[in-house]
């Protein structure tokens, strides 16, 4: 059994990019936010970020003009609450779900397929919930496990965006690392081999 979820993840991701450890404010972000966020998700966005992973899922960074992690965040924080969100079905929020803020849902990644990942915490001294959802769809699907947890069964072909959202890719995770200028090219490298499964 997996104990640490986040040395897991970093086996399959394999080491940071050299100048990929860019210096992050946190502090600044999560003021900004109104929330601490969870320091597993913070240790793995500042070791790959801004990256997409496997094709789909894309990791942004705090500390780049291009991919932002915080202007993405509030713009789908706005882009949510701007949602007839009316009987979405949304664990520890009754009445619908309640976007940004302390004890809101914080976007934390996305894919190119429309999922959105989010997580929520009512008091700094609880654990970190994480809920799932597609956009094209009103439920949220929750997860009570950690973040580097969540991303290890995504990368090993679990369904983590809700019911029948398993995608797995066999071999070595492909990144492809986002640009950050409007001139430069796409660069693309593997993880270390993992076999036909993680």
């Amino acid at each position: 059994m997996v104990r640490n979820f986040e040395d897991a993840v970093i086996g399959i991701l394999g080491p940071a990019r050299s100048g990929s450890l860019r210096e992050v404010d946190w502090g600044l972000l999560e003021r900004r936010l109104g929330v601490s966020l969870p320091c597993d998700y913070k240790r793995i966005i500042v070791r790959y970020a801004p990256v997409q992973v496997n094709v789909h899922m894309f990791l942004h960074h705090p500390s780049t003009e291009r991919w932002n992690l915080g202007q993405w965040m509030e713009g789908t924080v706005a882009a949510f609450s701007s949602r007839d969100l009316t009987g979405a079905q949304c664990p520890g929020f009754p009445g619908g779900p309640v976007l940004g803020g302390a004890g809101g849902l914080a976007p934390l990644l996305s894919t190119d397929r429309g999922e959105y990942l989010f997580g929520a915490v009512k008091h700094p001294s609880e654990e970190w919930r994480f809920l799932a959802c597609n956009g094209d769809e009103q439920d949220f699907y929750e997860y009570r496990v950690s973040f580097a947890e969540w991303l290890y069964r995504y990368l090993s072909g679990e369904s983590m965006f809700g019911p029948g959202s398993a995608v797995f890719y066999p071999g070595p995770v492909e990144f492809e690392g986002m640009p950050m200028t409007a001139t430069e090219p796409f660069d693309t490298w593997y993880g270390p081999d993992r076999g036909d499964r993680s």
